[in-house]
């Protein structure tokens, strides 16, 4: 401990204090000053008008900044503060070494041109998704960004050294989509915008954007795309340090993969058992493609998602599942352009601190128009009557959705705005299995026949198999831990040993580039299942799902260990 910190030291009450107001200071003077756009999504409006500046000068006093708050937490003695507080203690102050290694050693601005265009494009979707503010006040914040955009677009030009292909071929393949958003969909937005002087100088700020993007996508197709020769691999070293640092867990690589190869094995294993239940004259490959083929049409596919909710928040209610702190629904709709090259499905909750506008938005990716009858064919496999209902029970019920429901219950500000994916994404996925162990998906809950039950849990396998691809692929992908791993051999392993279709295989294999660490799905289930398993030994005949479940839920989305901690009182193994 630095020497500064001994005044800190006298009382609790001194430390208790000290933490408070600097991380006050902290989220106000840092956090949410260079990055202007996660303060208007955690609802925090005073950065409506502001976008992220990337200019050279700016980063370089960010990355002081952040030096300078990582010492001054460091200083503070974790020992003086009341057990929870000390976890947000460690909470942050990892979150600030995080974002230290982030630019120094991972350098994303550097090296990722979809940071920019797609970054803007959010930064304007924040303001025009939900109307926490009129429609007038709105589109005056959307003209103040939209000014800064084209100054963006150029410290992009100057930032970007040596970029990964896949990084500039995905940034292409998403800059028609973001033209044709603020072409359409922004100015369709405001359409009850009633202010004239605010709508004329919208005109006037949109144009400009749609032209700098469009020069964006010209410079980055005829420049950058010839020069973009860099590797996407975070290396083992980063690849470890990002692991520690944001979801606490430091079990060694090669420990983490044979965990996810048994996992694979074990999901394989039992897709072909439930196979050979349906019709054992059929390969689980076979079977597969049955699964595949039923499916909704397109145009259906939202009114499918909607119809699971019913079933699914009576079957919760009836069988002591969690606590559903709210009879609202999530609103589904097709997922924004910005993301659809690299998601399928995702829940966009609103900020824990958006009083205005308390919507949760449940999306869906659509096949694009332009796209082949094979191509929208191999897209819709992935929404089959079994992972329809695994995706619900994912993003809405019990999964994200819930998990958002119980965050006003959250106190912590650090554990409200800065979350562990393997907590966030490890629950959602963790839900899938867990409510069909409970007996959800059977005749009568999600189900109408014993076949379409034993579908239902071929979905939910096929999900699970997904995920799994997804933790050996980004182990092998970044480190070569295993094995290394090159962008065909990835695609290759999601569709032999993921069980996916090609075309999710490659779109799953692009995610992976940049979300070197999206092995947190399957790695916080079984976090969260050796979590429930240690509880129950320790509680005996007193174990209650429900009251594990709302448990964890109190604890927000901090990483399992620390949720370990409080609810077990110990320090054992997360896995």
């Amino acid at each position: 401990m630095l020497g500064s910190a001994s005044a800190q030291r006298i009382s609790a009450d001194g430390a208790t204090q000290t933490f408070d107001f600097l991380t006050e200071q902290y989220f106000d003077q840092v956090y949410f000053k260079y990055q202007p756009t996660a303060g208007t999504v955690a609802g925090f409006h005073q950065y409506d008008t502001q976008l992220e500046d990337y200019s050279a000068a700016t980063l370089e006093k960010q990355r002081a900044a952040l030096h300078v708050w990582e010492k001054k937490f460091a200083a503070i003695d974790a020992a003086a503060l009341d057990a929870p507080q000390a976890a947000d203690h460690d909470i942050l102050l990892n979150s600030i070494r995080s974002a230290i290694l982030t630019m120094e050693v991972v350098r994303p601005l550097e090296k990722n041109p979809d940071v920019y265009s797609s970054g803007a494009t959010g930064a304007i979707f924040v303001l025009m998704e939900r109307p926490f503010a009129p429609a007038n006040t709105r589109l005056r914040s959307v003209v103040e960004r939209e000014k800064l955009i084209p100054t963006q677009l150029l410290e992009a030009r100057q930032n970007l050294k040596n970029p990964p292909k896949v990084f500039t071929e995905i940034a292409l393949e998403q800059i028609d989509g973001l033209v044709s958003f603020f072409q359409t969909d922004v100015p369709s937005a405001f359409s009850d915008a009633t202010d004239a002087g605010v709508k004329a100088e919208f005109a006037k700020s949109n144009a400009v954007v749609i032209e700098a993007l469009k020069s964006y996508g010209a410079w980055m197709k005829s420049d950058l795309l010839p020069r973009s020769n860099g590797d996407y691999k975070l290396g083992e070293d980063t690849f470890r340090k990002e692991l520690a640092l944001n979801e606490m867990v430091d079990v060694p690589l090669d420990h983490l993969l044979q965990i996810a190869m048994n996992d694979l094995h074990k999901n394989q294993a039992e897709f072909a058992r439930v196979a050979k239940e349906i019709d054992p004259a059929k390969t689980p490959q076979q079977m597969l493609a049955e699964l595949a083929s039923i499916h909704p049409a397109p145009d259906k596919l939202l009114p499918a998602f909607h119809d699971t909710f019913a079933s699914l928040t009576n079957f919760i209610r009836t069988h002591h599942i969690i606590t559903i702190p709210s009879e609202v629904q999530p609103t589904l709709e097709e997922t924004p352009p910005f993301m659809r090259a690299t998601t399928q499905a995702s829940m966009d909750p609103p900020g824990p601190y958006e009083t205005h506008s308390t919507k949760a938005l449940f999306n869906v990716t659509l096949p694009e128009k332009d796209w082949t009858p094979e191509r929208v064919s191999e897209h819709m496999a992935a929404f089959n009557v079994g992972t329809i209902i695994s995706t619900s029970v994912h993003e809405a019920y019990p999964g994200h959705y819930v998990q958002f429901l119980w965050s006003p219950q959250v106190t912590s500000k650090v554990r409200k705005l800065i979350g562990a994916n393997t907590n966030i994404e490890g629950w959602a996925h963790y839900c899938e299995q867990m409510m069909l162990d409970q007996g959800y998906g059977q005749p009568g809950f999600g189900a109408n026949t014993e076949r379409e039950a034993k579908l239902v849990r071929l979905g939910q396998l096929q999900d699970a198999l997904l995920r799994d691809a997804r933790f050996v692929v980004s182990i092998r992908l970044h480190t070569g831990v295993g094995g290394a791993m090159s962008f065909d051999d990835a695609v290759n392993f999601f569709v032999s040993d993921g069980y996916q279709s090609r075309a999710i295989g490659t779109m799953e294999t692009k995610r992976g580039t940049s979300d070197a660490l999206y092995l947190y799905y399957t790695l916080g289930k079984l976090e969260i299942m050796k979590l429930r398993e240690d509880v129950k030994a320790k509680q005996g005949a007193k174990f209650n799902l429900q009251q594990f479940h709302d448990d964890f839920m109190r604890q927000g989305f901090a990483p399992i260990k620390v949720i370990r901690k409080q609810m077990l009182h110990d320090d054992s193994p997360v896995l």
